[in-house]
Formats: structure tokens, C-alpha cells, sequence
């Protein structure tokens, strides 16, 4: 009879066990569930996608300012539970609560707001403002604004802007791209987190955007004006390649590193798309069209399941949504969600 207890006890764990590994699966296939937080840049408001059905579930208005809002770019804050979205109008950071998306603050920022990041730790959250020629440096937890950056006296002499910005994954360094230069470079500056100064910089090509993983110490800066995504080493922006991407733009990595997406957004949606393996550096089969021109910037799912893409411009009203291939890593078109006018920045909220 014990020998029977012994199976019986046996068959009852591997049951659970197995409950147990059913369960912890099903939890892993909800990861990608929630929200694609996108700022209509013309309606000065924001529309919240929900990712398992594609259809907008709420659309938010920011607050009244001085100046109708003007939403730029979109950035979640996990351990601050918050939702930041820059107001260029306003010069100023409106802050929503992640959960149910209501209004809690405003923070200001500089002359100008346009891209912001925040790092994966929460530390510091950078806004690039191109007409003071500052990024505003803001506590995602605290909402105290640490410090006013300004950009290098010497580029901006030239007529250089701050644009685009990523911070490391450790959160010890930002990457400011600058633009408006004559010739045939704009610059991205590195800057050291802490003391807020210039530790590197280096000539690329015209338009200039980021985009890093922790897969590998490389820095992407996909150059619309160039036609290629040139891959720097992040410790002192030399140059390691160039892959050729035509008018590449917006940027959206893979949580896991080895798929960086780059839109061509002067191709009117032809070849609107392009997959780059960041091991080899090399463009994973060919363009993928978009079913709207002005393809823009990009948000993943964490799982990189699905793959959302602004189309913007006056008059549009479009994000469009991919399937991403387990196989070849290529987008597949799904479907489209009509929002509001000139969607620009988007970020995945969980």
C-alpha cells in the first residue's frame, strides 16, 4: 500500500507539475498583450491601440497650455508606471499614469521638444529641445528635471540641432544626433551621464537617428539623407560599417537584439520596411512594402510579435501593423488602424 501511496503521490506532483508549466507558458504567450501609445502630431492628441484586437481604445487630450498641444514622441517609464509625452507647443513633458492612461502632471522642458529616451533602468529621461539647442534631463521617478544639457558651442555655431537621442542600456551614456549642417555630415554626440559633458563625437551622414541593443557595443544611425544605417562602436563612435538602406529613418530594435526594423520614408511604401541582422550587419531578404507612403517610426511588441508603423504627413491618419515571421524575421502585413492626424511617436505599453 505505501508503494501504491508513492505512485499515486508521484502521478499527483507530475500533474501539478505540469499545470504548473501549462500555466507558465500561457503567462508568456500574454507578454505581448497591452498598448500602442501613439501621438497624433495634427489633432494634439493621443491614440491608445490596444495589441490584441488593433483597434483604439481610447484617444487622450493633453491638457490645456498657451499654445494648442502639439504631441511629438511617446515614452513609457516602467518603474515610474508613467507615460510621457512631449508637447512641442507647450515646451513641456505631459505626464499620463500607465495604468488607465489618466493625466498627472506636466513637467517643462526647453524651447523646441522633439525625440526623447529614457534608459532601460528608469534613471534619467533625455528631451531634446532643437530650438534652444538643449536636452532637458528629467528623473522618470521623481519628475525633477536633473539638468539642462547644451549642445557643443562649436556644432551649434555651424547650425546644428538636436534631434534624435538613445541612451546606453546602463544608462551611463546619451547619443544626441544633430542636424542642419551644410554639407554632406550631421554629428552624433555622446555625452556622460553623470557630468552631462561631450566624451565623443562623430561625423555621419545627413538625418541622423539611433537606435542600440545590449546584444552588442554598437550604436545604429539610420541616415535618411544618406541612404544607409551607419553602425558605430559606442565607446568612441568610430565607424565599423555601413549597411545601404534607402532614405532609412525610423528605428525599432527587437527586445532581444538581433533584429534591428529601419523604414525607407521616402519611398512613397514601396520597400518601406527593411530587417537588419545585427550580428552580421547585413539586411535580412529584401524590402517590405507598407500599404501607405511616409512610412515613419516604429514600435515592437516585447516578444516582437507584431510591429507597428507610423505613417505620417498632414493629412495622415495611419498606422499600419505587421506580424513579425518566427523564420525570417520579416514583417508580414496584418492590418491598419485609422488614428489621429499625423501619427508620429509611438512606444508599447505594457
Amino acid at each position: 500500500m505505501k508503494k501504491v501511496g508513492q505512485l499515486l503521490k508521484l502521478s499527483f506532483l507530475l500533474f501539478a507539475s505540469s499545470i504548473f508549466v501549462n500555466t507558465a507558458f500561457a503567462d508568456d504567450d500574454d507578454g505581448d498583450r497591452g498598448y500602442i501609445v501613439v501621438a497624433d502630431r495634427a489633432s494634439g492628441t493621443v491614440s491608445v491601440i490596444d495589441v490584441e484586437s488593433d483597434t483604439v481604445t481610447q484617444t487622450l487630450t493633453l491638457p490645456g497650455g498657451a499654445n494648442p498641444p502639439v504631441p511629438m514622441y511617446v515614452v513609457h517609464s516602467p518603474r515610474g508606471e508613467r507615460v510621457f509625452v512631449g508637447d512641442r507647443a507647450n515646451n513641456r513633458v505631459v505626464v499620463f499614469d500607465d495604468d488607465d492612461f489618466e493625466y498627472e502632471t506636466s513637467v517643462p522642458a526647453g524651447n523646441g521638444v522633439f525625440h526623447m529616451w529614457a534608459d532601460a533602468n528608469d534613471g534619467q529621461l533625455w528631451v531634446n529641445n532643437d530650438i534652444d539647442n538643449t536636452s532637458t534631463v528629467i528623473d522618470p521617478v521623481t519628475l525633477e528635471v536633473l539638468a539642462t544639457v547644451a549642445m557643443p558651442r562649436d556644432l551649434v555655431a555651424l547650425g546644428g540641432k538636436p534631434h534624435d537621442v538613445i541612451l546606453n542600456p546602463n544608462g551611463r551614456a546619451a547619443f544626441v544626433t544633430l542636424v542642419g549642417f551644410a554639407g554632406e555630415n550631421d554629428y552624433v554626440v555622446k555625452f556622460n551621464t553623470r557630468t552631462f559633458t561631450e566624451t565623443a563625437r562623430a561625423a555621419v551622414g545627413k538625418d541622423p537617428h539611433v537606435s542600440l541593443t545590449r546584444r552588442n557595443k554598437l550604436l545604429y544611425v539610420p541616415t535618411q539623407n544618406s541612404n544607409a544605417v551607419f553602425v558605430l562602436k559606442r565607446r568612441d563612435l568610430s565607424l565599423k560599417t555601413k549597411i545601404e538602406v534607402p532614405a532609412a529613418h525610423g528605428a525599432g530594435m527587437t527586445r532581444t537584439g538581433k533584429t534591428l526594423y529601419t523604414t525607407n520614408i521616402a519611398g512613397g511604401g514601396v520597400a518601406g520596411l527593411f530587417a537588419i541582422n545585427t550580428k552580421t550587419n547585413t539586411i535580412i531578404g529584401t524590402g517590405v512594402d507598407t500599404p501607405f507612403p511616409t512610412p515613419h517610426n516604429i514600435a515592437l511588441t516585447p516578444r516582437a510579435d507584431k510591429l507597428y508603423v507610423t505613417h505620417s504627413g498632414g493629412t495622415a491618419n495611419q498606422v499600419s501593423v505587421f506580424d513579425i515571421d518566427r523564420k525570417t524575421r520579416l514583417p508580414v502585413l496584418k492590418t491598419s488602424v485609422t488614428v489621429g492626424l499625423n501619427p508620429f511617436g509611438l512606444a508599447f505599453v505594457p
